[in-house]
């Protein structure tokens, strides 16, 4: 027998084993579920024709052969009122788009994580302000120690995952386990900030949530979440991908639009304007890592959970208070994120849900409590705005639903006050900075060289980065994992350090070499 059928082989007796030891809310939560599945399965109480093809003109753009599409899901009251695909699932095949075209949802995954850890708390196998390192002994003893909960509310000063790969060299579209994000993990030595004083988003944190899943239940991430909430709701067709070579029928490609052509190449003779329509490059990913992302899901499938919000049959009333519960910062302040959902407002009408985006997949899911109504739109092309769509089917859906809007000249924004002008940085010395520095938290090097153009820092994958001036030993470039360089002198005034950050990474620190490397 080979490795990989002997790894089948446990993986179905894994997962029959547990399929006969569900916990007490599991059985009366499957009854349920095959109620609400029946009714998912097809538009009982299809909305009105004017109304459906008010929801078909939001995707008229993505409705045509050659195109990437979406595919929406409408629930109200229990009900699936609409759902539909548009455009081509895989471009290269003509495969349609459908309600069951099986998409990656990207940050949508996180909904799924947070519920995963709540119902473990709500068992009583762990704590939400326990110690991550109380369940993960790979993760370093920071200064501060870095609760489950501040994990769940990205409020732990954790770094996130993918900025912290790009600085060492790799690109997204590589291939990313969960255990090359561990092994990075143990290497971290400081947080971006102190816990609990910050709300910033760490796709890092959510990694380390479906571990302790793991570590906790005993289960895969992926066996503990099909058993403990995919099944019981019904969602036949969704599971957490964590094998980048594990085949999915009937799943969407995803796709971004095809870089525009030179404009300063000479035209071609006889060229001129066509309607030839949009072209569209594949645009790659290979995660075989879970719990900030990957899971694998449908839009009808995603209507399930979300109507879960109304009747409350998974978790229980408990869970689902603490599922919309958002953090509180250690001033007292409330942030808008509570366990994966992001709570929010839309046309005077409260808000919960949460968006994605990995490679060309672009996802949104909304639930509007107050109208027992939740929108699915999930799209296969980077350019599918599937926030601005969603919004879009709301108002066609909640025509008449929405507070009536009053406003008056009181209303009228402030005008923003007026700032002094950035400081210009004075002269630089480029041959100050040249140098190899090293991250012993990435395990990483990256060569700052000096022109007569000034500076970039080299890498192997990455190429040059310009580094553009900003003030005293203050630099910033244009790319995202790199935003923000800081040199660091010591007492002598000899450039030591750098420091890199930006966005959801905070002063990561390379040392720089006092000797050259070989060669």
């Amino acid at each position: 027998m080979t490795a990989r059928a002997a790894s089948a082989g446990r993986e179905r007796t894994v997962r029959r084993t547990a399929s006969h030891r569900p916990a007490p809310a599991v059985a009366a939560a499957a009854i349920a579920a095959l109620a609400l599945a029946a009714a998912c399965a097809a538009p009982d109480r299809p909305v009105p024709p004017s109304l459906a093809r008010g929801i078909d003109a939001v995707f008229a753009d993505l409705d045509r052969p050659g195109s990437p599409g979406a595919s929406v899901a409408v629930i109200r009251d229990g009900e699936l009122i609409h759902s539909r695909g548009y455009g081509e699932a895989q471009v290269e095949h003509g495969v349609p788009v459908t309600p069951r075209t099986i998409f990656h949802v990207a940050s949508v995954s996180k909904e799924f994580t947070a519920m995963a850890v709540t119902l473990l708390a709500a068992d009583g196998a762990l704590s939400l302000d326990d110690p991550v390192q109380q369940h993960l002994d790979f993760v370093p003893d920071f200064e501060h120690p870095v609760t489950v909960r501040q994990m769940i509310h990205h409020t732990s000063g954790i770094r996130d995952q993918w900025q912290l790969l790009a600085m060492s060299g790799w690109r997204l579209d590589d291939v990313i386990t969960t255990e090359q994000i561990r092994a990075l993990m143990a290497r971290q030595q400081e947080l971006n900030f102190v816990p609990g004083s910050e709300y910033l988003y760490s796709n890092m944190g959510y990694t380390l949530l479906a571990q302790t899943v793991e570590a906790v239940s005993g289960m895969s991430f992926a066996e503990f979440t099909t058993a403990r909430i995919f099944r019981p709701l019904g969602m036949d067709r969704t599971h957490f991908h964590d094998d980048h070579e594990h085949l999915v029928p009937g799943r969407a490609y995803s796709y971004r639009p095809a870089a525009a052509p030179n404009p300063d190449a000479e035209e071609p003779e006889g060229a001129g304007a066509t309607d030839d329509p949009p072209r569209y490059d594949k645009s790659v990913l290979s995660y075989a890592n879970a719990g900030a992302t990957s899971l694998f899901t449908t839009a009808e499938d995603l209507a399930r959970w979300l109507d879960n919000f109304r009747h409350e049959t998974l978790g229980g009333p408990d869970v689902m208070e603490t599922m919309k519960t958002r953090g509180i910062l250690n001033g007292g302040d409330t942030i808008p994120y509570a366990h994966g959902l992001s709570v929010g407002e839309y046309r005077g009408l409260r808000t919960i849900g949460h968006g994605g985006a990995d490679a060309g997949f672009r996802t949104q899911v909304n639930w509007f409590p107050a109208a027992n109504t939740g929108v699915v739109v999930l799209t296969n092309v980077a350019n599918g705005n599937p926030a601005g769509r969603a919004r879009a089917v709301a108002d066609v859906v909640l025509a008449g639903s929405f507070p009536e809007e009053e406003g008056d000249e009181d209303d009228a924004p402030a005008a923003a006050p007026e700032t002094a002008p950035p400081e210009t940085p004075g002269p630089v010395a480029p041959a100050e900075y040249a140098g190899t520095y090293y991250s012993p938290e990435l395990d990483a090097l990256h060569h700052v060289e000096a022109s007569e153009d000034g500076l970039v820092a080299r890498h192997i994958r990455h190429g040059a980065i310009v580094l553009d001036p900003r003030g005293a030993d203050e630099f910033a470039t244009g790319q995202w994992f790199f935003r923000e360089v800081r040199f660091v002198r010591d007492g002598a005034g000899t450039v030591t350090e750098m420091r890199v950050g930006g966005g959801r990474v905070r002063n990561l620190r390379f040392v720089r070499l006092t000797t050259p490397l070989p060669g």
